[in-house]
């Protein structure tokens, strides 16, 4: 119960956050430090891909670690040590860099707007948690068949990380394969008092909320696929910033 349902993460990571929580309490931790050392352990260890090389190594040098310090002690080491400015401002911005539905960091972006309880993409009161359970779906801001039509024919350009949000089955069935632009009018316009056509959002305060929660960057109303680079590369630096905030709140 201490790991949010919705993170993905490899069997390697998960069994250590299993491990983690049987030392903490055979060392008599209560159970509030074992269960925000365990959650913090367990999204630092997929950020930093901490079991991906050599795993049974490290999980034995961790143990062996946290059994003469102290699991927080070796976590706030691990934080000063790997988790500074320039990794939250650099390095995990570079990392985002990846064209994956199911690759571990998404999920975690997806596992830090749970935990803030936001709205799903242009969603007016469907939170994304209650999205992700009836299995909504994981929609491209800029819409793939869009992407290719304008020469981004390969998986590893639209599938990128920083192009995907949850959002309702009915919204993304109205956005279709129109470009930001265009159907970012619509719902800028639905927002100023026109007909609802894509979601059900009627306010431009809501609208604003909306689109921090889900990290879009500033002018995506006016993103054709020229933009699309630059859109990337902003809402990479959006998500890594959330995830900062995510990790540093548990």
């Amino acid at each position: 119960g201490f790991i949010d349902r919705s993170l993905i993460a490899s069997q390697n990571t998960l069994n250590f956050a299993y491990i983690l929580y049987l030392v903490m309490k055979k060392q008599g931790e209560s159970l509030g430090v074992i269960q925000k050392t365990v959650a913090k352990w367990f999204v630092m260890s997929i950020i930093t891909s901490r079991y991906s090389s050599s795993p049974e190594s490290q999980m034995d040098t961790d143990i062996r670690d946290i059994e003469k310090q102290t699991a927080p002690k070796l976590l706030a080491n691990i934080e000063l040590a790997e988790l500074s400015d320039t990794f939250w401002q650099i390095g995990l911005i570079q990392d985002f860099d990846k064209a994956s539905i199911q690759h571990p960091y998404i999920n975690t972006f997806f596992a830090a707007q749970i935990h803030s309880g936001d709205y799903g993409f242009l969603s007016h009161s469907t939170t994304l948690r209650s999205i992700k359970s009836i299995k909504g779906d994981i929609h491209h801001l800029f819409p793939y068949n869009y992407l290719k039509k304008h020469g981004y024919t390969e998986r590893t350009q639209y599938n990128q990380i920083a192009n995907f949000a949850y959002m309702e089955r009915g919204v993304n069935i109205q956005v279709s394969d129109m470009a930001p632009k265009d159907y970012m009018e619509i719902v800028t316009s639905q927002a100023n008092g026109r007909d609802l056509k894509i979601g059900r959002i009627d306010d431009p305060k809501v609208l604003a909320k909306n689109l921090r929660q889900n990290c879009i960057p500033k002018g995506f109303e006016n993103m054709t696929a020229a933009d699309y680079p630059k859109f990337l590369e902003t809402r990479r630096k959006l998500m890594a910033t959330k995830l900062e905030k995510y990790y540093k709140s548990l």
